[in-house]
């Protein structure tokens, strides 16, 4: 029904139904992991609404372009930021405000912004889009300053959110937005994906993406396999199959790479625990396939009690990236944890 677009078709068809019968709301939040193409069906939905896609499309922020725009703002102080708050505008009524900065946030200056900015009225048509890409990276300023738009919204405004944790957000937002939930891909749907994209590797990929598109598009598969092996070496080392100077070497390595941000080793962390729980219950369905031998030790070594404390670990871990905290020092200190959960 969206051009170009893979995958969850009910929320295809719910979007669809909205614009047939013109009753569309001014407040939608697409919800789901990273890489479901959140931002690329808010774009898809725009364009029905507005048209000329190819003006919309320019927003997208896997755009070499628009990636080279947030890696040299990650480096301006944060004060030159907030004199001049990053949008993507070059449809006239259609605005993204992404996440920027170094720790990749939506600032309250973008959000004054977007009130501002949604007080104006339309230059062609009715309607002004807005997209916030990754609104649950906002923080509670200016989480607080959106809800201020939302509370009394112009009529001419739609607001097009995604987030990969609803429950990271205000429950104020979430009340006040129609929530879309995004599931991953089957693989169906993923080896159709990566046919007509032409990706290499793509049976490899598909494996190691667990339905996201987006990442199998994206993904960089010997940094992954780099990352995956050091957050393997952490387990073992957390559930005594490993010895401490085992993990001293690869923690010194991970010190070293200031460059390698956190984020992705949580992220692994999180599918490699999701399996050792599923292989610990005897429940199939592991995205690590190739990992298998290496997680099934570490199963049969730990308790279900542990596996849920190194959960525990990890979230406290994601909660602290807000406040840019160093690397090694949290992987080290999740590792004593996960010591101490045996």
């Amino acid at each position: 029904m969206f051009e170009n677009f893979h995958g969850n078709r009910h929320t295809q068809t719910v979007l669809e139904s909205m614009i047939q019968r013109e009753k569309i709301p001014q407040t939608l939040l697409f919800a789901g992991l990273e890489g479901l193409g959140k931002a690329t069906l808010a774009r898809r939905f725009a364009a029905r609404l507005l048209g000329h896609p190819e003006l919309i499309e320019q927003d997208d922020l896997c755009l070499d372009a628009n990636e080279t725009i947030l890696a040299t703002r990650e480096k301006m102080p944060s004060e030159k930021r907030n004199q001049d708050p990053l949008v993507f505008a070059t449809h006239p009524d259609f605005l993204t405000f992404p996440p920027e900065g170094p720790l990749r946030q939506i600032s309250i200056p973008q959000m004054r912004m977007l009130k501002e900015r949604a007080q104006m009225r339309p230059l062609k048509g009715n309607r002004r889009v807005f997209l916030i890409d990754q609104v649950d990276r906002a923080g509670e300023q200016a989480a607080n300053s959106l809800l201020k738009t939302l509370e009394e919204p112009p009529d001419h405004m739609i607001l097009v959110m995604t987030a990969e944790n609803v429950y990271d957000l205000l429950p104020t937002i979430r009340s006040r937005s129609v929530v879309l939930n995004m599931a991953p891909l089957s693989n169906e749907e993923m080896k159709e994906f990566a046919k007509e994209r032409g990706l290499d590797n793509s049976e490899r990929r598909i494996a190691l993406s667990a339905g996201s598109p987006g990442l199998a598009a994206t993904l960089d598969i010997e940094l992954f396999q780099k990352r995956r092996t050091s957050m393997l070496a952490l387990l073992k080392t957390g559930a005594g199959v490993s010895s401490f100077s085992a993990w001293l070497p690869i923690s010194e390595a991970l010190g070293r790479s200031r460059s390698d941000k956190l984020e992705g080793y949580l992220k692994l962390l999180y599918e490699l625990l999701r399996d050792i729980s599923l292989l610990r219950e005897g429940v199939g369905g592991i995205r690590n396939v190739d990992a298998k031998g290496d997680l099934m030790i570490i199963a049969n070594k730990v308790s279900r009690a542990w596996v849920l404390e190194a959960v525990k670990g990890v979230d406290e871990v994601a909660s602290l990236l807000r406040r840019n905290i160093q690397k090694s020092i949290a992987i080290d200190g999740l590792l004593m944890r996960m010591r101490a959960a045996l």
